[in-house]
């Protein structure tokens, strides 16, 4: 199927786009593997950009400029479904409890409010009754409100049928497929998605797909109801507390929330969390212990490092971003689908949108000068490497997958002690190319926080591995996402994966099986696939016709520093190779390297030796003038052994007393 703009993500974000660019004319479709799952369905609608008090001021601008637009954004969709969204301009009391002498201050707590108030202790409990006794005053923000997320979900999915945008539920997006800086189509669970235009939002769940920095959040929820023999709505106005909020709807439930955990996809809610809501609440409107609970949920916010959304253009022209929104996703999801529109429809970018592009979380500029300049304080004898290599010019260059290399020395990022030292060994060991963790560079692990502006990937070739993965499907899903993390470097023609698929917590051996399942599918996909493997010689073969780029033994436990010990299969594997042979995992020292390099293998990945050695940079050095020694001796050819001695100097000619 074809479509003029194929949405990924079925939350508020992605079906306000949809009916946007619907009613512009557009043929759209939304892709959502889990309805039910968008964190949509588990916020609390809050609209209060002024009650939030945002630092920064243009999010601050596009949040109130969002919430502007909501009074005739919910009427259209009202009018185009005959439901009601929920849409409530309740205003949002903020009370300040005893104690909190800061908070009484206006130049402190409400300098980003348009229309902010002040209320004493006396006239916020008469505006409120109800509010428990430390609460001394409050601010009272008038252009605030709320809308019943819920509500709003299910009219804007009604407003998208109606207008005839077509959904396809159950759909899981695998990958993004890319050729000449375009997306070309998506791959699901049931085959090969195309459009003209692709969205990507996703929320949380951002970056399996791309490498964005977006982690879940999680937020933990209740709901109780008045009881039907209360007269009157006791609470009609939102109350926002510290690390607390209620919020009343129409209906008679009341909304409490949030916890905010980073605890990644963890599911359910915890007694601790839930009992941490209540307490708060409760001491905020103490009315609320005797309220029947309705109900528990809990859901996912996705969250930047800046906890700004990401949207706008891409590293691909015909894909957008709209991700990122953590707690303001129900509140900006008007101006998030007007900005959008414009972009996609009629090609309008609104200056506002270089402040939430995605690359102002890969600025080159940050990128140590240090890491160009540095010298490892070797003695004035040492001989450079291009030295070495141009006195003996007796060797062709290494080619992997019809990219040339000259240097058979690949390194790592891990174990470091800190990025500067990781830097100056890359530089030191004058490696080509650079094995990156995806997972690792995910999770921003330490080490790897800043890693895409750390090192100059114009000079260097990204390897991303699928370290972490215990199956082939998990080795599958991340090598796409390590392929979409080097094209936003800037390496469009990158399709190369280190391939790891390590079941084994204690003795990280490879998987044989899985490592071969899931080269045939990377394979297959456009990949060129260098897979880590024990020394089975029959395994390297058949990896081999299955079309991997290289084969990569182990030459013992990774991370061990044993040296070779699998020397007599590695041989095996090289003596029958047709591709080129990397020792991977388990060289300690240059000697060891050297020694690998004279067996014949192609070229050298060593890690940790480099990273947990008293002076990193010199042994990456170290290391490289092995891979050169070794590297010549084996293209020399070594003298033949014998098994008796062999004078040095020949008798001939020698003067006999």
């Amino acid at each position: 199927m074809t479509s003029d703009v194929l949405i990924i993500g079925g939350g508020v974000i992605g079906l306000a786009i949809a009916v946007e660019l619907k009613l512009r004319g557009g043929s759209v479709t939304v892709l959502c593997h889990d309805f039910q799952a968008a964190a949509t369905h588990a916020a609390a609608g809050m609209l209060a950009p002024d009650a939030e008090n945002i630092p920064n001021p243009v999010m601050g601008s596009l949040c109130r400029r969002s919430r502007a637009l909501y009074s005739d954004w919910t009427q259209k969709l009202e009018d185009l479904t005959g439901l009601n969204t929920g849409y409530w301009p309740c205003g949002i009391l903020a009370p300040v409890y005893q104690g909190q002498g800061d908070k009484l201050n206006a130049s402190t707590t409400a300098h980003t409010a348009q229309f902010p108030y002040w209320l004493n202790q006396a006239a916020i409990h008469q505006y409120q009754p109800g509010l428990g006794s430390e609460v001394v005053g409050g601010w009272w923000y008038p252009e605030d409100g709320q809308v019943d997320n819920r509500a709003l979900i299910n009219v804007l999915r009604t407003a998208a049928e109606s207008l005839g945008v077509e959904f396809k539920n159950g759909i899981k997006v695998e990958a993004f497929l890319q050729q000449s800086g375009e997306v070309v189509g998506v791959q699901t669970n049931t085959g090969v998605i195309r459009a003209a235009h692709y969205v990507l939002a996703t929320g949380a769940w951002s970056n399996e797909l791309l490498p964005l920095p977006v982690s879940p959040r999680k937020g933990q929820m209740l709901k109780v109801r008045v009881p039907d023999f209360i007269p009157e709505l006791p609470l009609t106005r939102v109350l926002f507390g510290d690390n607390i909020y209620i919020v009343p709807r129409r209906n008679r439930s009341i909304i409490i929330g949030a916890t905010s955990e980073d605890v990644g996809f963890t599911p359910h809610n915890t007694p601790a969390g839930i009992q941490t809501l209540l307490q708060q609440a409760i001491s905020l409107y103490p009315q609320l212990q005797d309220y029947p609970i309705q109900e528990f949920w809990w859901g996912f916010r996705p969250a930047t490092p800046d906890e700004l959304p990401i949207f706008g253009t891409s590293h691909c022209k015909n894909l957008t971003l709209a991700t990122g929104h953590y707690r303001n996703g129900i509140l900006l999801a008007p101006i998030t689908a007007a900005l959008i529109a414009d972009l996609i429809w009629s090609q309008k970018s609104d200056p506002i949108l270089s402040h939430f592009h995605y690359s102002r979380f890969h600025s080159q500029s940050s990128t140590p000068t240090s890491m160009f300049t540095h010298s490892a304080n070797f003695s004035k004898g040492n001989i450079a490497v291009e030295d070495a290599i141009h006195r003996v010019s007796i060797d062709a260059p290494l080619v992997i997958a019809g990219k040339t290399f000259q240097s058979r020395l690949m390194t790592g990022t891990g174990k470091y002690r800190s990025i500067e030292e990781m830097q100056q060994s890359i530089v030191a060991s004058g490696c080509q190319i650079v094995t990156v963790a995806v997972r690792r560079v995910q999770t921003k692990a330490a080490g790897h926080e800043n890693l895409a502006e750390a090192l100059d990937w114009t000079k260097i070739w990204m390897l991303p591995n699928t370290a972490g993965c215990e199956t082939a499907e998990e080795a599958i899903r991340v090598a796409r996402l390590g392929r979409e993390m080097a094209k936003l470097l800037g390496q469009e023609d990158n399709n190369f994966v280190k391939l790891e698929v390590i079941p084994d917590p204690k003795y990280l051996l490879p998987d044989p099986i899985g490592t071969l399942q899931a080269a045939e599918q990377l394979v297959k996909e456009g990949f060129a696939v260098l897979p880590y493997i024990n020394a089975d010689p029959m395994l390297a073969k058949r990896l081999e016709d299955v079309g991997c780029a290289t084969v990569m033994p182990l030459a013992s436990p990774i991370g061990s520093g044993q040296g070779l010990k699998t020397t007599a299969n590695i041989q095996i594997i090289i003596e029958n190779a047709n591709i080129p042979v990397v020792v991977d995992a388990g060289i300690g020292a240059p000697s060891e390297a050297a020694q690998a390099m004279e067996l014949g293998a192609d070229a050298l990945l060593i890690n940790s030796a480099i990273a947990l050695s008293q002076n990193p940079p010199a042994m990456a050095q170290a290391m490289n003038l092995a891979a050169v020694a070794g590297r010549l001796a084996y293209l020399a050819g070594r003298m033949p052994l014998k098994t008796y001695a062999s004078a040095s100097s020949p008798l001939t000619g020698t003067i006999i007393n």
